[in-house]
């Protein structure tokens, strides 16, 4: 929350509430991955991600496309495992559900990495930026940015699975990230919250107003579902991101207010 001053309209403080208190913002000065917050959602997004799996195994971020909420996570989760004083987690996992997708994955061609390429090309667009902060030189070398990134998967950094194969595990030590979680039903968010183990620290980031499963609303999606089960929970840090917190572009901000 925001607290202001009484007496001055510029000045306030950022705090959150622990259960029992205001307290402040523990990671304010921190900067995952060399990404600094750009506005008061992306503050309060790095201080519920921060936190370790044992204060919050569940961080729910709701906001519409631009707001950085699958950046900042995959930005966290790359500075818990490369650069923590110990390797919090054994690895960062993505999933992202995929309408049709999910239920024909055992009939594509090719093994599990190459049927899910193409559905992971957004978490891939992010970690290009993440892996070569030089916007004037980061794409001048395709095949070598390409590299960095092949890197993070050749170490186990990073890992990414079709849901079909998330679910029905008991995930152990894992920094979990759901991209496009309001594309989840109400079981399927169940079924993966409900099997994680020690140390594994599940995010579900995405847009409710952003659907493409025909059977789903705002209401009724898994992201909706398990934000408001989950609402009071000392265990779940929930936030949403405000349309004029887009980070993306003029444009995407524009449309963002606008559609």
């Amino acid at each position: 929350m925001i607290i202001r001053s009484e007496l001055s309209d510029k000045k306030s403080l950022l705090g959150r509430f622990n259960g029992k208190c205001i307290v402040p913002l523990e990671s304010l000065k921190k900067e995952p991955f060399g990404i600094k917050p750009k506005n008061v959602g992306q503050r309060f997004m790095q201080e519920a991600l921060m936190q370790s799996a044992d204060a919050a195994p569940l961080v729910i971020i709701k906001g519409p496309a631009g707001t950085a909420k699958t950046f900042y996570s995959l930005a966290v989760g790359l500075e818990k495992i490369m650069n923590g004083p110990e390797r919090e987690y054994r690895r960062i996992l993505v999933t992202r559900p995929n309408v049709q997708f999910d239920s024909d994955i055992g009939f594509l061609p090719g093994s599990e990495q190459e049927k899910i390429a193409p559905f992971l090309r957004p978490v891939i667009d992010n970690l290009e930026v993440l892996v070569d902060r030089d916007e004037k030189e980061r794409y001048k070398d395709e095949y070598e940015l390409a590299g960095k990134i092949e890197e993070l998967f050749a170490r186990d950094y990073i890992a990414a699975e079709a849901l079909n194969f998330v679910r029905g595990r008991t995930i152990t030590k894992t920094y979990l990230i759901i991209d496009e979680a309001q594309n989840l039903t109400p079981k399927q968010a169940k079924g993966i919250i409900t099997r994680v183990g020690k140390g594994t620290k599940i995010v579900m980031v995405g847009d409710p107003e952003q659907i493409d499963h025909p059977f789903l609303d705002e209401r009724t999606n898994g992201l909706s579902y398990a934000s408001e089960k989950m609402k009071g929970s000392s265990l779940c840090f929930q936030l949403s991101m405000e349309p004029d917190e887009c980070e993306r572009s003029p444009l995407a901000f524009d449309a963002a207010s606008r559609m």
